[in-house]
């Protein structure tokens, strides 16, 4: 059997997004640090072999590149700093946008879990890009998780001029299970004495969702919006309690739109640190003290860099005795919620949130803390399907019942 090879695949993905993939020399660590390599048939080196090979069409008719979490593992392991998460990125874009979305979906059919996971994507995109959110609900009810605070911030949608607009994200705007994110951080601005506000209804989807979802291009309409809409408050900066979209916001929008956003992008736990360093968040002792782990989510840690302040926010709340599991930082677990997964192999996703919330179980923690929406969503889950005691929540929730009663 002869087998073509190629440069030309290789040279589109070094000059799409500056890959050298001819440094990979197969030390196969990415492919050892991958929480899903043993669900692929086409592991993360074998990938990187691949495009060096120029086989465009063995990958792109594998389910192996929809079964990555874009966690950054891979990337973290590698010698030379080589992203076996953003090649994944690319070859999604180039299977959506050259085969499945013109109607080239014959190169699927072959497998099964492959053409129900690409629909399955398909049918994500076209929501998003239909309701500008991932549940396909009425995008106008993006405030609808502050019904139920007791106290209703004033000038919460769309105060003209606010210093801070809180990019609440559809993960936290549009499911109930973590509606409390959002309650909790605005009740802590709130007491804290912030300026703020945030989209309402004019929130779209950040665009993450559609970027691991090979739609990249599609997002760009949902940026462009979101810009416009954060420039019409005329506010300094924008804060998110979702790493997804302080993904998108912090190292995506500004290369993609062409120009500079003219803000600062924050997360959550670094306007926390500030607040409580300022004395505009004061701390009491804990109704129901006990042992907290932090889990590390990956567009925060790895992607973002952001280890330490979470860290000192939790250290900073009385009363708890702080643990770190035995995969921490940059070396830290995936939750299972990231790249889609979700969307195109659920079960996968259980697979690997087990995984970790076993490593929770395994320090004792009462309580499992992360910053994430998402994270919360498949650990909580996790936990539920393990039978084990242990309290999932957010960073900002943990924040927020340490708030005085007084």
């Amino acid at each position: 059997m002869t087998v073509a090879l190629s440069v030309d695949l290789a040279e589109y993905v070094r000059q799409a997004c500056g890959e050298n993939l001819y440094l990979c020399y197969q030390c196969q660590r990415c492919s050892a640090g991958c929480p899903t390599a043993p669900a692929m048939t086409i592991a993360p080196a074998q990938m990187m072999r691949l495009v060096q090979w120029g086989q465009e069409e063995r990958l792109v008719s594998d389910a192996s590149i929809w079964r990555c979490l874009g966690c950054d593992s891979c990337t973290e392991h590698c010698p030379y700093g080589v992203s076996v998460r953003r090649l994944v990125e690319l070859l999604r874009q180039k299977t959506m946008q050259e085969y499945y979305l013109p109607g080239r979906q014959e190169i699927f059919q072959a497998d099964e879990a492959l053409a129900k996971g690409i629909r399955a994507l398909g049918m994500l995109g076209s929501r998003v890009q239909s309701f500008h959110n991932v549940s396909g609900e009425d995008n106008a009810s993006r405030l609808a998780w502050a019904s139920n605070l007791p106290n209703l911030p004033p000038n919460l949608d769309r105060k003209p001029g606010a210093e801070t607009v809180y990019f609440v994200g559809c993960v936290t705007a549009m499911f109930p299970m973590t509606y409390g994110i959002a309650q909790s951080f605005v009740t802590i601005l709130s007491r804290a004495g912030l300026d703020f506000t945030t989209l309402g209804g004019e929130e779209w989807c950040c665009g993450f969702p559609l970027l691991m979802a090979g739609q990249l291009e599609q997002a760009r309409e949902l940026m462009a919006h979101n810009l416009a809409a954060m420039r019409a408050i005329g506010a300094g900066r924008v804060v998110m309690t979702c790493p997804s979209c302080y993904h998108m916001w912090q190292h995506l929008y500004a290369e993609e739109l062409g120009e500079p956003l003219g803000l600062q992008v924050l997360t959550a736990s670094e306007l926390l640190c500030e607040l409580l360093a300022e004395g505009k968040v004061h701390l009491g002792e804990p109704r129901r003290p006990g042992i907290v782990t932090y889990h590390d989510p990956c567009d925060l840690g790895r992607k973002g860099g952001h280890y330490d302040e979470p860290r000192e926010v939790l250290r900073q709340v009385p009363g708890f005795t702080f643990v770190e599991m035995q995969n921490n930082r940059e070396h830290a677990l995936c939750c299972g919620g990231g790249g889609d997964l979700e969307t195109f192999s659920p079960e996968l996703t259980a697979q690997v949130a087990a995984k970790r919330i076993a490593q929770a179980a395994e320090v004792r923690a009462d309580y499992l803390v992360s910053a994430c929406p998402q994270c919360v969503r498949t650990l909580s889950k996790a936990a539920r399907a393990q039978n084990l005691r242990i309290r999932v929540v957010d960073l900002v929730q943990f924040v927020e019942a340490a708030l005085p009663t007084s």
